[in-house]
């Protein structure tokens, strides 16, 4: 991104963002695998455990921070049997891939505001969970801060994505982070759900979340989605204004056209702690082997039509599971909605 100044003699001038912002090392960057959670919404959350406890040794390898597990969806309002375990991920269920987890890599969870019961979140101390991701909408933002405040209260690290941002107005924007500023929240998250956002939007919204973390004492991440294939540029413009908490997921996976790959993140990254052969090597050996079974996410033109539009992927998903390949139509289609 370029930014304009005014030399002594009046002239302006644009510059670069300081290249040192986006190569040096950076102690706060925490990255998050959202592979079981976000990639579940592709296959309705059935993973072999082999591939999970494969994912859980890939992160610890690579130097990862953060694995998220799936959600903490209510039992009452999804039905178990058809979702696999991971839409509901018991804490029994992450223990059994984890342990005890004595290790660097810290455990996390989705709670979604209205379909989440919070009685499922047991105390932080008889968990092996130690993150609650709160996703919510600007019109549940009261929702969210109740959560926010259960889980703080249960002794939890709570990070909150605000979903659908690219919908929103500044105002709105303004007031939810001034909410939850007050709230025991730790991140706020910009979150591009529709993959509709350029470096430029990515970079104006980070100003704006980082201008709420100072005030509060928080700190501010990014989830991208992949539809115009931005999701790695958006997140290295986001590293580059002074984010930290940065989600990917391995080999894109996730709902739709999937989100920032895992790989190109870490081997962008400079920190000494993250080893992108891991990544790698996971990717070769079962993420591939996802695919070959018939698993699809990924970049594809449905994708880039509702990205553009700035519309929720759910018809370019509907397209894609009917196999469609009329992408013309298809166009035609969501422009008369738009």
């Amino acid at each position: 991104m370029s930014v304009p100044v005014s030399g002594a003699a009046g002239m302006e001038m644009f510059v670069m963002k300081e290249i040192s912002s986006l190569i040096a090392y950076r102690p706060d960057v925490k990255v998050v695998d959202a592979t079981l959670r976000d990639g579940g919404l592709v296959n309705d959350f059935y993973f072999t455990d082999e591939f999970v406890r494969a994912l859980y040794l890939a992160n610890l390898r690579a130097g990862v921070d953060y694995m998220e597990f799936g959600y903490k969806a209510s039992r009452e309002m999804f039905d178990v049997n058809k979702f696999g375990k991971w839409k509901f991920s018991s804490d029994s269920d992450i223990r059994a891939i984890v342990g005890e987890n004595a290790t660097d890599l810290k455990i996390a969870v989705m709670a979604d505001v209205g379909r989440c019961d919070k009685s499922d979140i047991i105390n932080r101390e008889d968990s092996p969970i130690d993150l609650i991701r709160v996703a919510t909408y600007l019109n549940t933002i009261p929702g969210a801060v109740d959560m926010i405040e259960d889980a703080a209260g249960k002794g939890y690290e709570v990070s909150c994505n605000i979903m659908a941002i690219s919908n929103s107005r500044e105002g709105d924007l303004k007031a939810a982070l001034d909410i939850l500023g007050q709230s025991p929240v730790d991140v706020f998250y910009i979150v591009d759900s529709y993959g509709a956002m350029y470096p430029e939007q990515i970079a104006r919204l980070a100003d704006l979340y980082l201008e709420a973390a100072a005030k509060y004492g928080k700190k501010v991440g990014i989830h991208a989605h992949n539809n115009q294939q931005l999701a790695f540029a958006n997140t290295i413009e986001a590293v580059g204004d002074g984010v930290d908490w940065l989600d990917a997921t391995y080999a894109s996976m996730g709902r739709g056209a999937g989100n920032c790959a895992m790989e190109l993140l870490l081997g962008f990254l400079r920190n000494p702690k993250y080893n992108v052969y891991h990544a790698i090597q996971f990717v070769d050996k079962y993420m591939n082997r996802l695919k070959e079974d018939g698993v699809r996410w990924g970049y594809d033109l449905q994708y880039l039509m509702t990205g553009l539009l700035n519309q929720h992927p759910r018809a370019a998903i509907e397209f894609t599971r009917d196999q469609r390949t009329d992408y013309t139509e298809f166009y035609k289609e969501i422009v008369a909605q738009d």
